[in-house]
């Protein structure tokens, strides 16, 4: 009788250390996403996003400037564009890439979108980043932590953004998993073509209720033997949730869920 009462207790303590590990896992994860939230170049120092226009596009604090920043000289410089090209000081600059034109306070950085070119402005001084107040989240549950089968079918689909641009975007295959008794799927997309990680979109029936409207994002790892872990307890909001200045993309339909996720981040601001 005691030997059983004792594995029992065994048994127990460890289900207990399994939800306490996943339990912390998501904490962590949670600290580390508003760490970089929050950090000096972080989504929530945007403080513009200028589109160029073929030739010359100066740019320094005075409001007369095709690109006005916050800090800086009056006028502080140029940045040429032609047939796709920009550059700067006779340095092209590559979009997207990690190296700002640095002026002040502020950062510059080219951005592409689709066959838009732009230039996106830093600041570390944004109200956006100095009244940064914290998040509210559902509850953490292991309900929404879900082995799901993956069924590998490699197809590119199309993701519109925010802004009214569709990126053909690729796609190597679905989840499936159950929830409430009902079976769903989700087709998350390569980032790069050298992702190590699933990035999904969705939209489920808390969005614009307790959650962002448009939907929410996470991460996964890649499949392994066939099953893929989906941690919706890790759901975040997009960048567009704190900044007009973001091109968020949007949930392609095969990802609008007919479910309530009360898993993740809540609605910034939703206090």
């Amino acid at each position: 009788m005691r030997r059983a009462i004792a594995l029992g207790a065994l048994a127990l303590s460890g289900a207990l250390f399994a939800v306490s590990n996943h339990e912390s896992e998501v904490l962590a994860w949670r600290a580390d996403r508003v760490k970089t939230l929050t950090a000096e170049d972080g989504w929530l120092s945007l403080a513009g996003l200028f589109w160029l226009h073929e030739g010359p596009n100066q740019f320094g604090k005075d409001p007369s400037n095709d690109i006005p920043i916050p800090d800086g000289p009056a006028h502080a410089g140029v940045f040429e564009f032609h047939q796709g090209a920009v550059t700067y000081q006779g340095k092209e600059l590559k979009p997207d890439a990690s190296d700002p034109v640095k002026v002040g306070r502020a950062s510059l950085f080219v951005i592409k979108r689709s066959d838009k070119f732009g230039i996106r402005v830093k600041d570390p001084e944004t109200e956006a980043r100095r009244n940064f107040h914290g998040f509210q989240y559902f509850p953490i549950s292991d309900e929404y932590r879900i082995v799901a089968k993956w069924v590998p079918e490699p197809k590119t689909i199309p993701i519109l953004n925010v802004i009214g641009q569709t990126q053909p975007s690729p796609n190597p295959g679905y989840a499936v998993f159950q929830l409430h008794g009902h079976e769903y799927k989700l087709y998350p997309i390569l980032e790069t073509l050298d992702a190590t990680q699933l990035f999904y979109i969705f939209r489920d029936q808390t969005s614009g209720k307790e959650t962002y409207p448009a939907g929410r994002f996470f991460y996964s790892d890649m499949p392994r033997e066939g099953k893929v872990v989906l941690d919706f307890n890790k759901a975040y909001n997009p960048p567009c949730a704190f900044t007009p200045y973001a091109t968020c993309p949007l949930p392609p339909p095969e990802n609008r869920l007919a479910v309530r996720i009360e898993a993740g981040e809540k609605k910034y601001g939703d206090h």
